[in-house]
């Protein structure tokens, strides 16, 4: 018994002991293993093959730093280095609690069964630090204890882990992609620091690849901290320089191929390769902006990269710069972001009203042969109805249909008759074909809310829907799950409309017809359809802007001045989240082979409609 009573106390006394003098980039040298789900081929860590990770890594365990905030590309090896090198750091060597956040909750279940235990598998140090097979362990998924300590795995999404016990080192991940707000507890970054508040020695580590200029959350952790750039010494002066892309040149052969790539020092004017500008990497260091802030901030780009060539970050490039002549910016904006690090500016865009006039063209029927789905946006107003059918067809290429304004009062049962015997009309393709229009969203803002719900109600089974617009910026969700907290009852879908309307500034700056592509009819024959210059302009009357709620940045759509009228951007928002609401993929359908036939359809069995049910 006796001999037990010391074994345990030697236990305790190993716990409680201080941790060695070691850096985390010189205990990942010593005792990390990489596994086969890390994307390598598995061995001991190297910290001198990324040595941009060097300096971050022993900021995380310097005792007099409290805080790192990491912007940077993306495939950049920070999961492996920021992450699972510090929890296996203080795993191992200073036992301790610790929270490791990411975006999303079904994230933190991936990077809890996909990375770390897998390093805990093949990391020998690590290997008898957690017992997930004794069923007294009280080991999960999301929570891991080990001697001294433990490890939750979170997301951002939920509030219940982010308000719970102290933590001492909190780890959060990608927070550009987290929700503003986690459930109604508030900003979940805020949430989570406060759980670190006991502690004298606490950390967190800040990472994130960033998104758009103002609304990027990493930026604005990065600008009030130190503001360290990677610096790497030129192959000829030893000048000490950022990489950065506008001192990169390339060529490329006849058939699109990268042939060689080279960059000038910004201080002597001397070009040189890749190879020989990465010779001397491991001579690199961070230099800060403001080096006596207490927060250490640290920025780099995918040119510091030794895990790939500089060619295919200008492949990249090209293929960007491709899609931006065509009209389609998600690919440059994807390139700024992911390969240099850097937020992008899109504050105050909007669609251009002449470009879209000037696109108008001839059908030459009703409805083209590519629509697949007709559906509607009904905007109320106190004394009319304004209503777009829009036609959808592969990959969300759009054909405007027909505009319309339906006037009178709407005390007046007459003017929703006259909306209903438009909403039940068929239009017509080239070949005979009738369709009717599949779903329609409605307005209830105004004074006839409980007049829409009404509306509507009497008509789910035709798929027509009250919808309002909510007014959280970009970051609410475009379709959520509808309520019925209304006098009438009705299904009632809150739509992220400042989303929406995010989606459809990109679709209208598409160029060439195909996927998102937006079409829009002429008059013909003495069918007037209502795209005259008021649309375009009503349809072009907002610009996103810039705005805060609770200190967090966020886009949202206001007026640009030229006029009042948006009703056709509405309508527009409208008909496009009613598409949505169909849940059809918009594809190719399959073509039959040659003499085939289909098989012949099964009788259905009619049944009786259930009130209140969605179609």
């Amino acid at each position: 018994m006796k001999r037990e009573t010391i074994d345990l106390f030697k236990d305790i006394f190993k716990v409680l002991e201080p941790p060695p003098d070691l850096t985390l980039s010189q205990w990942a040298d010593k005792y990390r293993r990489l596994s086969s789900e890390s994307g390598s081929k598995g061995g001991r860590w190297h910290t001198n093959k990324a040595p941009w990770q060097r300096e971050i890594m022993d900021a995380i365990t310097d005792i007099s730093v409290e805080k790192v905030v990491v912007m940077s590309a993306a495939q950049m090896g920070k999961t492996d280095a920021f992450l699972l090198n510090t929890i296996g750091y203080y795993m191992h060597y200073d036992p301790c609690t610790m929270l490791c956040m990411q975006p999303t909750l079904s994230l933190a279940e991936t990077l809890s069964k996909d990375r770390l235990m897998p390093m805990v598998r093949d990391t020998p140090a690590l290997k008898d630090k957690i017992n997930e097979k004794s069923r007294t362990s009280g080991n999960t998924i999301f929570k891991k204890s080990f001697p001294g300590g433990r490890i939750t795995m979170t997301g951002a999404n939920s509030p219940t882990e982010l308000r719970s016990r102290p933590i001492r080192v909190l780890l959060a991940d990608e927070i550009d992609a987290y929700p503003p707000t986690a459930g109604a507890e508030g900003d979940p970054l805020i949430l989570a620091g406060k759980r670190l508040t006991t502690y004298w020695n606490r950390k967190e580590v800040d990472t994130s690849t960033p998104t758009i200029k103002g609304a990027s959350r990493i930026e604005m952790e990065y600008e009030h901290s130190t503001m360290e750039e990677w610096n790497v010494p030129c192959p000829s002066c030893g000048e000490l320089q950022p990489l950065e892309w506008g001192n990169l040149t390339y060529k490329v052969d006849a058939d699109g191929e990268v042939e060689s790539v080279t960059y000038v020092c910004a201080k002597c004017g001397v070009i040189h390769s890749e190879v020989e500008w990465k010779d001397r990497f491991n001579e690199g260091r961070y230099i800060a902006k403001y080096p006596k802030r207490k927060v250490r901030g640290f920025h780099f780009n995918s040119l510091a990269s030794t895990f790939f060539g500089w060619d295919k970050i200008v492949k990249g490039f090209i293929e960007a710069d491709e899609a931006v002549k065509k009209g389609n910016v998600e690919l440059m904006k994807s390139w700024i972001n992911t390969e240099l690090g850097q937020t992008w500016e899109e504050d105050g865009e909007k669609a251009s009203k002449d470009e879209l006039l000037k696109r108008r063209e001839k059908y030459r029927c009703e409805v083209p042969d590519e629509v697949i789905a007709l559906t509607a946006g009904i905007d109320t107003q106190d004394d009319r109805f304004e209503i777009e059918v829009v036609g959808w067809g592969v990959g969300h290429e759009s054909y405007g249909i027909i505009y319309k304004r339906i006037y009178g009062d709407l005390k007046q049962p007459e003017v929703w008759k006259r909306l209903d015997e438009f909403l039940l009309q068929k239009f017509k393709k080239a070949d005979g074909t009738e369709m009717r229009i599949l779903r329609a969203c409605m307005d209830t803002q105004g004074h006839f809310f409980n007049q829409v719900c009404k509306f509507c109600k009497a008509r789910t089974a035709r798929g027509v829907y009250a919808i309002r617009g909510g007014n959280e910026g970009t970051a609410k969700p475009y379709i959520p799950k509808p309520t019925k907290n209304n006098r009438e009852q009705a299904y009632l879908f809150t739509l992220g409309v400042d989303t929406g309307k995010s989606l459809l500034l990109q679709r209208l700056q598409i160029e060439e017809e195909g996927p998102g592509y937006c079409h829009f009819p002429k008059d013909e024959n003495g069918y007037i359809r209502g795209y005259d210059e008021d649309y375009f302009k009503g349809l072009t009357a907002e610009k996103q802007v810039l705005k805060y709620k609770k200190g967090r940045p966020y886009f949202v759509w206001e007026l640009t001045g030229e006029t009042k009228r948006n009703e056709p951007l509405d309508c527009r928002n409208y008909a496009q989240a009613a598409i949505e609401l169909t849940g059809l993929t918009l594809k190719e359908p399959p073509k039959k082979e040659a003499g085939t036939q289909a098989p012949p359809k099964k009788a259905k069995r009619r049944r009786g409609n259930r009130s209140g049910g969605i179609l």
